[in-house]
């Protein structure tokens, strides 16, 4: 079985069922379809667009922003069996011409909000033939996808998809460089639907709260909810700490994915009194899923108490290993608390040296994976695929130790390490310590260059309200952080961080490196 399989399945199994809701607090809008409805609607488009030349091998854009129909054309492309490459809707148009050039796609389809943009880029996207725009609005040759869909099929297209087949090309967010093309199977995206299920122990009353972009494979999540049959709750336009209450509240949800910022918002506001949780019926709300970066314990224990029955969940994963699930921490033990957990059912992970050697437990090492959801490669990039995947082994860059249960913690990325005065310091581990702070609502730490010592460690904080001061800020780490990792440096500022909630440290680091 594959992710398109679900579609069909559902559709028999639960035609009249509610499959995806999309919620929009700006417009007070609130949109559903139900799997009957969308399987159809997913024909017509795949239907429509093989009449148009599109076939099995293709490689199709699709650039926008969550929705039901960004649903609707995501699994309407994959059911032509062509390539979908979903692109991040903040890539500038070098970001999206760098992408054409290495993917070559044959058809385009976006959102009207893109339209004139994308005519106007024509000259960069010499390899597709057809512009297709979602919804009723097209210009010039552009197609409307209601159109196209209104003159289509609504019966399966009939095109064989395999497990082994290639399904898509994920570009990296290109936040270190131009956005690497990963190309992922069929089988590779199931992987993260499974392990969702698994590692959560979810049932088809376990419905979902799904607010990360899904351009990204954070959309493994949804995967997971689609892999049971259950309802899946788009919250879109403006996430904020009271949209989403509103929504788990209204919508009876027992599943919500939190991205740091956003749990930390809904933190902040409670503390201030501007929510207050009796205004909401959160009785359904049992699991709070976080990832995409180290959790701060802080976090976790903030939650619990405000939510002391709630299961908080810990997941890891990244765009090589097709999404969330490669390593889970169902958080029931406290003391491991802050460990990103072990592998998921389809998983292995060992942490290794540079000769790829398992390290002793406790020490500094690579994580490398070996699984179902391993990308099958960089897309014509062979030397740095077989950089990256050794002997089936996929070495993820992140820096990481296992204890003695076997339990992992992330330590940081390879490439955030601050070699200071010849001491190692791991960000993560400094920023834990600093985000405790009352007064830190959020907080980034990067090396900055030093004369004498090369780096120096550099923190960069968001206070509560603009309420701290560097010297109250310097006591309190000269009293909770060994010399060496203390900042000698600490500046006031916006914390960046990507649509998927990761900290932007090379965006700090072209700031502060030249201040």
């Amino acid at each position: 079985m594959n992710i398109v399989d679900l579609v069909y399945r559902n559709a028999r199994a639960y035609p009249d069922e509610t499959a995806f809701v999309e919620i929009r607090p700006v417009s007070k809008a609130r949109l559903e379809i139900t799997w009957k409805e969308f399987n159809e609607r997913t024909n017509r488009l795949a239907n429509a667009l093989i009449a148009r030349g599109v076939k099995k091998g293709d490689k199709v854009f699709w650039l926008g922003k969550n929705s039901i129909t960004w649903l609707e054309a995501f699994f309407g492309i994959i059911k032509t069996g062509a390539w979908i490459n979903p692109l991040n809707f903040r890539f500038t148009d070098e970001n999206i011409g760098y992408c054409a050039a290495a993917a070559e796609p044959s058809c385009f389809l976006f959102e009207g909000e893109y339209a004139e943009r994308m005519d106007a880029m024509r000259p960069l996207l010499p390899t597709v033939k057809k512009f297709i725009v979602i919804g009723n609005k097209a210009q010039a040759d552009m197609e409307s996808t209601e159109k196209m869909m209104a003159e289509s099929s609504p019966l399966p297209p009939g095109v064989e998809i395999k497990d082994e087949d290639e399904c898509g090309l994920y570009f990296t967010s290109g936040t270190t460089g131009a956005p690497k093309p990963i190309l992922l199977l069929h089988k590779n995206l199931f992987a993260p639907a499974v392990n969702e299920v698994t590692g959560l122990s979810l049932t088809r009353d376990d419905s979902l709260l799904m607010m990360p972009p899904m351009y990204h494979v954070a959309m493994g999540h949804l995967l997971g909810s689609m892999l049971i049959g259950a309802k899946t709750v788009l919250l879109t336009e403006a996430v904020t700490p009271k949209a989403i209450l509103d929504t788990i509240s209204s919508e009876a949800l027992r599943v919500a994915f939190l991205l740091v910022p956003w749990a930390l918002d809904i933190l902040g506001a409670l503390d201030k009194g501007e929510l207050k949780k009796e205004d909401y019926d959160l009785t359904h709300w049992h699991i709070l899923q976080m990832g995409a970066q180290p959790i701060p314990t802080s976090l976790i224990r903030r939650c619990k108490e405000y939510f002391p029955d709630m299961q908080c969940h810990n997941t890891y994963g990244l765009s090589e290993s097709s999404g969330p699930g490669t390593i889970h921490n169902w958080i029931t033990d406290e003391s491991k608390i802050g460990a990103i957990g072990k592998p998921g059912l389809l998983w292995d992970a060992r942490i290794v040296n540079d000769q790829d050697e398992d390290v002793p437990r406790g020490s500094v090492g690579e994580i490398a994976i070996k699984g179902m959801g391993v990308m099958k490669e960089y897309y014509k990039n062979p030397e740095l695929t077989a950089r990256t995947i050794v002997n089936g082994w996929l070495h993820t860059g992140d820096l990481a130790r296992m204890d003695e249960d076997g339990y992992i913690y992330l330590v940081d990325r390879a490439k955030d390490l601050v070699i200071s005065g010849g001491e190692n310091v791991y960000p993560v581990e400094v920023e834990e310590v600093i985000q405790k702070h009352p007064k830190v609502r959020d907080v980034a730490v990067i090396g900055t260059p030093h004369e004498r010592l090369g780096e120096i460690v550099t923190a960069v904080i968001d206070p509560v309200d603009g309420e701290l001061t560097e010297k109250e800020m310097m006591a309190y780490c000269e009293e909770n952080l060994p010399r060496y990792k203390r900042p000698r440096k600490i500046v006031f500022g916006n914390v960046p961080r990507s649509p998927t909630g990761k900290i932007e440290k090379p965006k700090l680091r072209e700031k502060y490196n030249k201040q």
